[in-house]
């Protein structure tokens, strides 16, 4: 009974293998997926689904029986088609190897937090390598002491800092302003966005100091601004009565500005600001987090657009401020694709991005089945990179023919590991022009670069976008070659084939109504009409196009009268030079001179018809050639998953 019951499984779970198996050809199969994402990639809107799809259908197992083909004669091996596929993969790997859903993860994040700005209160103890252990203790209480009495409810900040820097260890406080997204480092920015208003923040450690910080208000995004200024410089050490007199000129021009004298003028004259005064004192959009909190609560204070503030002063001096536009935060990522791209762009330069690159790192050593040999120990490893220099061959280290980690298909040994870190201290562009990087760092360094490698050769292996990417050009560049045998070359050069065919088919080549003309393709509608009333004083069209300098070209056929371009309406009769149509993507012009009118239906000659027989030839050989692959190869279709693509 057990017997029958796992020969019933085995069965059912064959059925739904061959279930999405979409059709055969041969021992051949393509499946329902595979089906779709080339259907999906190619389809246009239609009105009439499963005819679309027979269609399709028709089509791709027809490419599938000519890519057969070149397979069995190897033209994938060909050097020129290999050099192709190396040099399309090198372009288009590395936008494989990155973390896209973690990026765009990023650029949501920074989407959302741009939506707001906060107001940030921050407390920190500076600790350093070089701290002792007992103030250490003492920073870690400090900050502990920052945090209870903000959970508390204790907002007299300064005295709170002043009685914790007499009590443990000095303490600083400082009011950043209101920051946004990317005005501050990651990890702080992760910190403050998850506090409500008035929230303080648990003590965080980083590498130079305990922090603490307090939410204290939030605002909506006050957007991207742009403004001028006139800076009264403070110079330095500046005097109690040196201020007041900057004080009181600030005052004097902001006298003039009201009474209507002109802010760019003023600004060109007075304003000491070097980067900006002789452009009349526009400054560099900027949004919240660019300057201090002085500078930036006066600015936003300003409603409309020529709004100018009174003086105000910062540590740099006195400030007047002219608003000249605010463009909002967008609400909506799909509204706004440039302010996304630009955002994109910022999170790609910011360290942030290194947290979606050690996440991609991450997957790839699990996917690759990266596996440390724990019987060789790290101590023995640095050991020999201490001492590994080019006058001593690799091959003789003891740790050299040892396994050191694996992935899925490879062991990297000690000389693989030794040969690193010889190449890594001789290659000042590797190692930072002699920056100390210790042996832990360049180990962790050669397992990540030695992961990514070979995750890069294995690619198709683990990402499916690749894989069937390089299995479109691949055959792609077959079904080019084996077409260029079969079809293409043969159908061009078969002249007695060609004649043959022309001769058996004479009727489907016919003109339609036609006519003999002269054809001018002119650089502008002035060189156009230069050339009419030449050819209207009965000036030779070959010395017209010669004498023009390049600017006339002309040549003279026979089209049939709906492949000539007239403006709309033109009477087609002998004689008739008509006026010239503008190309309005390069202001290029061309007219036609009628020569003669032929009736419809005259024969073309083998020569006029030339190309429209070779066309038709290849079609011939072709149809010829798919019938003999469907009779060597059937093509048969699993009727019940095509009808499942049609729900």
């Amino acid at each position: 009974m057990k017997k029958i019951c796992f020969l019933f499984v085995l069965s059912l779970a064959a059925a739904q293998l061959f279930s999405q198996t979409l059709f055969t050809y041969g021992n051949d199969a393509v499946s329902k997926d595979e089906f779709l994402r080339a259907y999906n990639k190619n389809k246009t809107p239609v009105t009439d689904k499963e005819k679309a799809l027979r269609e399709y259908l028709d089509l791709y197992s027809k490419f599938k029986l000519k890519v057969k083909i070149a397979k069995e004669m190897q033209l994938d091996t060909l050097q020129q088609l290999q050099a192709d596929m190396q040099n399309f993969r090198s372009q288009v790997e590395d936008a494989f190897m990155n973390n896209d859903k973690g990026l765009t993860d990023l650029v949501d994040e920074a989407f959302q937090r741009k939506q707001k700005d906060i107001h940030v209160l921050h407390f920190y103890v500076p600790v350093t390598d070089k701290t002792t252990f007992a103030d250490s203790l003492k920073a870690v209480a400090a900050i502990n002491e920052v945090y209870t009495q903000l959970k508390n409810g204790n907002n007299n900040y300064d005295e709170l800092a002043q009685d914790v820097s007499n009590r443990f260890l000095a303490t600083q406080k400082a009011d950043i302003g209101y920051i946004t997204a990317l005005s501050v480092p990651y990890q702080y920015e992760n910190i403050i966005y998850g506090l409500k208003p008035g929230e303080a923040s648990k003590p965080y450690r980083s590498k130079s100091a305990w922090h603490v910080f307090k939410n204290l208000d939030e605002r909506k995004s006050v957007g991207k601004w742009k403004v001028a200024q006139i800076l009264l410089a403070l110079p330095p050490n500046a005097t109690p009565e040196v201020i007041a007199a900057i004080e009181k000129k600030a005052d004097s021009l902001y006298d003039r500005l009201k009474a209507g004298d002109d802010f760019a003028t003023l600004a060109k004259k007075y304003s000491q600001d070097k980067l900006t005064y002789q452009n009349g004192g526009e400054m560099p959009m900027f949004t919240t987090g660019k300057f201090d909190n002085v500078y930036e609560s006066n600015v936003f204070q300003l409603k409309n657009d020529s709004d100018i503030s009174k003086p105000f002063l910062t540590k740099y001096g006195y400030h007047i401020v002219k608003r000249l536009q605010v463009i909002p935060t967008p609400t909506d990522e799909k509204t706004d694709e440039n302010y996304v791209y630009t955002l994109k762009q910022q999170v790609l330069q910011d360290a942030r991005v290194n947290a979606a690159k050690q996440k991609f790192l991450e997957d790839v050593l699990v996917k690759i089945g990266y596996k440390k040999n724990k019987a060789v120990k790290e101590n023995e490893l640095f050991q020999y990179a201490d001492s590994v220099s080019a006058n001593k061959k690799i091959a003789e280290y003891p740790v050299s023919n040892k396994t050191i980690f694996s992935f899925t298909k490879q062991n990297i040994t000690g000389a693989d590991w030794l040969k690193f870190v010889n190449d890594f201290r001789q290659n000042p562009a590797l190692n930072g022009n002699g920056k100390n990087v210790s042996d832990k760092e360049l180990f962790d360094k050669y397992i990540n670069a030695a992961a990514l490698e070979y995750y890069r050769k294995h690619l198709e292996e683990y990402n499916a976008d690749f894989k069937y990417q390089m299995q479109e050009f691949r055959e792609g560049n077959m079904l080019f070659e084996i077409m260029e045998r079969n079809v293409w070359s043969k159908a061009s050069t078969d002249s007695a084939g060609l004649l043959k065919y022309y001769n058996e088919h004479q009727s489907k080549y016919l003109w339609a109504s036609s006519v003999s003309v002269l054809l001018f393709s002119c650089t502008n509608t002035k060189a156009a009409q230069q050339a009419t009333d030449a050819l209207k004083s009965g000036k030779d069209w070959h010395q017209i196009a010669a004498e023009s300098d390049g600017r006339v070209q002309a040549d003279s056929g026979r089209y049939e009268i709906s492949q000539i371009q007239v403006p709309a309406g033109t009477a087609i009769k002998e004689g008739l030079i008509s006026d010239p149509v503008v190309n309005a993507t390069d202001n290029t012009a061309s007219f036609v001179k009628v020569i003669k009118v032929f009736p419809a239906d005259q024969q073309r000659s083998f020569e006029e018809a030339r190309g429209l027989v070779i066309n038709d030839y290849q079609n011939y050989l072709e149809d010829q050639w798919v019938a003999e692959l469907k009779s060597k190869y059937p093509i048969k279709v699993n009727e019940a998953v095509f009808q499942s693509l049609l729900k």
